[in-house]
């Protein structure tokens, strides 16, 4: 039997959404501490987990991202008082419409990350890749221009 080496080689693109006052600051956290997460996630720092808009994330991954994920702070400490509770409901609706869509419901994640939390930060960027690794290339949603 044949080997494929072109998904052998895969390497999944990670688009990471991070809220500035929590999720980044923990990245940064992971960083400064020699923390390991691998280096095809790209984190895009935004102000609130709840600025980050549904079209975001469909454009992520019409533009060749094979995950998304979002990391904001935990229900309750939002820096904005109710912005993650606005991003969690509208991130429900969405990953119900990705799988309509047809779409593994693995490449879009929501995560809860303080700043405090650098080792968490750094596992969940490597359990995602982990993850879209093994689902393979996204083939959904694919800009065909």
């Amino acid at each position: 039997m044949p080997v494929n080496l072109k998904l052998q080689s895969f390497e999944p693109l990670i688009i990471a959404f991070c809220c500035n006052w929590c999720s980044y600051a923990g990245g940064d956290l992971a960083g400064t501490s020699r923390m390991t997460y691998p280096a095809n996630v790209r984190v895009i720092r935004v102000p609130c987990s709840s600025r980050v808009s549904s079209n975001f994330i469909l454009r992520a991954f019409q533009r060749g991202a094979d995950g998304v994920v979002v990391a904001g702070c935990h229900p309750g400490d939002c820096h904005y008082t109710s912005g993650n509770y606005f991003a969690r409901r509208r991130f429900l609706l969405l990953q119900r419409f990705l799988e309509f869509l047809g779409m593994e419901p693995e490449r879009f994640q929501v995560h809860w990350i303080s700043a405090s939390e650098g080792n968490r930060f750094a596992a969940v960027m490597t359990e995602t890749t982990d993850k879209i690794r093994a689902l393979g290339p996204n083939r959904k949603l694919r800009d065909t221009r």
